[in-house]
């Protein structure tokens, strides 16, 4: 397995779901989707160096965070990917159980840095992986490994992150128990995280008074945003890159 030598620091940009409708259940589970995927102008950093191991730590502290098992992290299972090995500290800015793409952005950045581009492999880490891959706009089909690149549209969005954690799995799994609704607001996945996590709608509903805007759910949540920039307490208001 290769070894990095040299320290490099490597930048992750967070994504955001701008739209998602889930089109189907493969016989293996798997839910198809059809999104429109951003990415945007801020992210984790990860500094490779010689060596062997993975930490994490808070960008505004330098407070450790638990990663919990480092052999299930997707930026470990990454480097096996790609036949790669090299100490990560990985300095968090993307909060974690948001639907921003945290975990999927470092993995991504280290598939980058490794010259390890193929979505079909990347897909097998995440439904998110290929997307942050690719980065910039575009549409994401499939289990998330169709990734169409699409025209740049710069925009302005204010998000707001709750206090509370959406595990998109068990999202998902609500969506199924719920029949399969169709979201009315460009996110078929937004009624059942509500139903899963009802105190969502609190920061929604906040969201909206500041803004004068219904807000959407990133993905499986926990963020939701509007258009605009709509600073305060709690809101990061943030670009789409190419």
């Amino acid at each position: 397995m290769p070894e990095s030598t040299d320290r490099q620091v490597l930048h992750a940009p967070a994504k955001l779901t701008l739209s998602l409708r889930v089109t189907g259940v493969r016989a293996d589970g798997y839910h198809l989707i059809d999104a429109e995927m951003v990415a945007l102008d801020f992210g984790d950093d990860l500094v490779l160096s010689t060596g062997d191991g993975l930490r994490a730590v808070d960008s505004t502290t330098g407070a450790p965070i638990d990663l919990g098992p480092i052999s299930d992290n997707l930026v470990t299972r990454a480097l096996r990917l790609a036949d790669r090995r090299c100490q990560v500290e990985i300095i968090k800015r993307i909060p974690a159980g948001a639907g921003l793409g945290g975990g999927s952005a470092d993995a991504a950045a280290v598939l980058r840095w490794a010259d390890c581009t193929d979505l079909d492999l990347a897909a097998r880490l995440g439904a998110d992986v290929p997307f942050c891959v690719v980065g910039g706009r575009a549409r994401v089909r499939g289990i998330g490994e169709q990734v169409e690149p699409l025209p740049f549209v710069e925009r302005v969005l204010t998000l707001l992150t709750p206090p509370v954690a959406c595990s998109t799995p068990a999202v998902y799994r609500r969506w199924d128990e719920l029949g399969g609704p169709i979201g009315d607001n460009g996110n078929d996945l937004e009624p059942a995280a509500l139903d899963l996590e009802p105190s969502l709608a609190r920061w929604r509903d906040e969201l909206a008074e500041v803004s004068g805007q219904r807000p959407r759910l990133a993905g499986s949540g926990s963020t939701w945003f509007v258009e605009g920039a709509h600073p305060g307490p709690g809101r990061v208001v943030a670009r789409t890159i190419p």
